[in-house]
């Protein structure tokens, strides 16, 4: 009798649970060109989801993937060059297509966790743990920057600030080869190429303040409820 309570309790902690994903997938479409719908029906922005795709082999067996986006900078990052739109955060309401590798038809897709903008988690365990594992790394290289350049700037300007700076950026890629590391590198590696000193001075100082925008940011959001 027991077993069946435990058993009963465990099924509904698990309805329950993927009841509260405020996800909704719609419009799968297999093939190449896999991709499906995905809405926000929150009230809150989700700023990281996980989607499973379950598939079965011709043996029979059943086959699951699972896709992450981890978007919770764009609220940073929109609009700019490089930015990719399937990436961002998604607002209370939104809809967008989510590409997905190519997958059979009869393909399954099912939302499984997702971080809301308060830092609430829901779902399945070991993708929640893997998104704010990411988000502590991230947070500590954002630091490791923005550090790097709180030190540097007030002392250097010019040709000597983006030596010194390359110096730290170079040594931090060799202990962490995360991309704000290598994307702080190659900013002010940019600068070498025959820019007035005024004006280097001016796009460190508007690198440096963006990058402190993000550690703050990154601060905020890998802290989970």
């Amino acid at each position: 009798m027991s077993k069946t309570i435990f058993a009963s309790t465990l099924l509904l902690a698990a309805v329950v649970s993927a009841a509260e994903i405020p996800l909704t997938v719609s419009d799968v479409v297999t093939g190449p060109q896999s991709h499906v719908r995905l809405t926000n029906s929150g009230a809150q922005p989700v700023t990281a989801w996980s989607l499973a795709a379950t598939t079965r082999t011709e043996a029979g067996r059943t086959r699951r993937e699972v896709y992450t986006v981890d978007g919770y900078l764009s609220e940073l990052t929109h609009g700019l060059p490089g930015a990719e739109a399937h990436r961002e955060r998604l607002m209370p309401g939104q809809s967008r297509e989510i590409p997905l590798d190519p997958l059979p038809a009869g393909a399954a897709i099912e939302p499984v966790a997702a971080v809301l903008d308060d830092g609430t988690a829901i779902g399945d365990e070991t993708s929640l743990t893997q998104i704010f594992a990411k988000r502590a790394k991230e947070r500590d290289a954002l630091k490791a920057v923005a550090d790097a350049f709180a030190e540097v700037l007030p002392a250097k300007q010019g040709a000597d600030a983006v030596a010194a700076l390359t110096e730290r950026f170079n040594a931090l890629v060799q202990r962490d080869d995360s991309m704000p590391c290598r994307a702080a590198l190659e900013a002010v590696q940019s600068l070498q190429r025959g820019m007035p000193a005024d004006q280097i001075d001016q796009s460190l100082q508007k690198y440096a303040d963006f990058v402190k925008r993000q550690y703050e940011l990154a601060a905020k959001h890998a802290q989970r409820r």
